[in-house]
């Protein structure tokens, strides 16, 4: 596609055929090196991962676009404890805790039947 001029007013033409202003077609005015002003076009922040329970962002883990993990490494993708990258230590301690208590309430619940 042909360049089109640079309108006087400072004014950019869109060089692409999507016009509409949505949430993937977000772009920025940057001047080139040769002083002619262009959009650049953004991409969408990422945001972090979050535990499946309690919805807080997991530490250690890059808030990454989702296509973008595929190209990381399995040690950058998770944290090395059980449920790692899935669930945030506090909530893995508790599920850790209540399946402790309910051991010992199956154990007392056979004890007090003999």
């Amino acid at each position: 596609m042909a360049a089109k001029k640079d309108h006087p007013s400072g004014r950019v033409a869109l060089r692409t055929r999507k016009s509409y202003n949505t949430k993937s077609n977000r772009r920025r005015i940057i001047k080139t090196p040769g002083g002619k002003l262009r959009f650049l076009r953004l991409k969408k922040p990422a945001s972090k991962p979050k535990c499946g329970d309690c919805h807080v962002a997991l530490p250690g883990i890059p808030a990454l676009r989702p296509r973008q993990y595929a190209t990381i490494s399995k040690r950058q993708k998770t944290v090395n404890r059980a449920y790692g990258g899935s669930r945030c230590a506090k909530c893995v301690k508790e599920r850790i805790v209540r399946a402790f208590l309910v051991e010992e309430a199956k154990i007392v619940k056979k004890l007090s039947k003999a």
